[in-house]
């Protein structure tokens, strides 16, 4: 691995910095720091006012060609980026399906009246957008959902149910999985729609996580009618698109910067509680931070193989498997810091940090499931990797 940075990506740090300090004072002055920033899609005012800023600088869509609004960054420049905005505990930003998923399709997929119709406020979050892949019957086994989309006429009338749609209750639009062929095989029967929230037919039942937040939802459409201009690509060639998405959907350097934040705060409660010096506490804080710097290097490695043209190899696994499981121990070890005022949630009158290690207690057991179950990530790690029988 190469650990250098060339003379051009520290002037990318440096005018990023240069922007980004002063920003963010302004930011945390108006709003503070809000729970809503550590959720997977953040949509709070604060969060969406953080966004505009961004937005109003020219930092939002880095990865973006700079034809279609963004600034055609590099791949380290997008690392930068990550570094210096988990460096400071900036927030993400809002809209992160829309630019880091549908944004790409549209731009590869789509007609030119789609690319002038969308992109832009993609970026500019002033439409949001939900991803509606997943069904009850079809999770894992994506290529048998049944939703289904009917010809008629100069539109498409969809009938079905996705689950866990992320943002869904904040979304304005939906990049839609639909059957356009029931009588075709299960991955050639496929297309993907363009679906307005606010079209008649659609209702959203959030479904309610033990933090109490409603990140994810079941949608339900009822003959909604899509118009055929929204098709995103060829009809029953939806599968491409699907599969060209989901290779967008994990980006592994936030979510190891994401994890030392957390150890980082997990430490300095230990500080503040005046527990850093416990022996057996020492021992797990320790294997935290080995954990943590572990899979920095993993990451890093991974960039290496992606910076070098080389295929993936199995350390998105890896860091899926270790970052959910080292986030776990450490709200873990957060709770026995904390005793039972780790059951304090915000406006306690003694809640530690307003409860803010009583939400993580609760969220961190997300990421076990998340994106990929650990038994997922373990099954395929034993199966494609070490060769273990099935």
């Amino acid at each position: 691995m190469d650990f250098s940075y060339t003379p051009q990506e520290e002037a990318f740090r440096q005018e990023l910095r240069a922007w980004l300090e002063p920003n963010l004072r302004e930011h945390r002055a108006q709003w503070g720091e809000d729970e809503d920033e550590f959720v997977q899609h953040p949509s709070s005012p604060a969060s969406l006012a953080w966004h505009k800023r961004l937005y109003a600088g020219g930092w939002v869509g880095l990865h973006w060609p700079r034809q279609y609004g963004g600034r055609g960054a590099t791949l380290m420049e997008q690392v930068i980026f990550i570094e210096e905005c988990m460096r400071l505990r900036a927030p993400a930003g809002v809209n992160g399906i829309g630019i880091n998923l549908v944004g790409p399709m549209i731009m590869h997929f789509g007609t030119e009246e789609q690319k002038r119709r969308y992109l832009q406020p993609i970026l500019s979050a002033d439409e949001i957008w939900c991803q509606g892949f997943s069904e009850p019957g079809a999770g894992s086994d994506l290529a048998s959902l049944q939703t289904r989309a009917i010809d008629d006429g100069d539109a498409f009338v969809v009938t079905g149910t996705k689950i866990w749609t992320s943002n869904a209750h904040n979304a304005d639009w939906c990049l839609l999985l639909v059957r356009t062929d029931p009588q075709a095989p299960k991955h050639k029967g496929i297309s993907c729609l363009l679906v307005d929230m606010h079209s008649p037919g659609i209702r959203i039942r959030p479904l309610v996580q033990m933090t109490g937040d409603a990140e994810f939802n079941q949608v339900f459409f009822d003959e909604v009618r899509v118009p055929k201009a929204n098709l995103l690509g060829k009809l029953n060639e939806g599968w491409r698109v699907a599969i060209s998405t989901l290779s967008h959907e994990r980006g592994g350097m936030r979510a190891v910067l994401r994890l030392q934040r957390m150890v980082d705060m997990t430490l300095d409660l230990a500080r503040q509680r005046g527990m850093s010096r416990d022996p057996l506490l020492r021992q797990q804080l320790a294997q935290l931070y080995i954990d943590s710097q572990t899979l920095r290097l993993t990451a890093l490695r991974a960039l290496t193989r992606q910076l070098r043209g080389e295929p993936p190899g199995p350390e998105g696994s890896i860091q899926k498997l270790v970052f959910s499981r080292t986030y776990m121990q450490a709200a873990q070890v957060a709770e026995r810091l904390l005793g039972p005022y780790v059951q304090l949630w915000k406006g306690s009158a003694h809640a530690v940090a307003d409860g803010h290690w009583a939400f993580q207690s609760l969220f961190a057991r997300r990421y076990g499931i998340a994106g990929g179950t650990d038994e997922i990530q373990k099954n395929i790690l034993g199966e494609r990797q070490l060769g273990l029988p099935r």
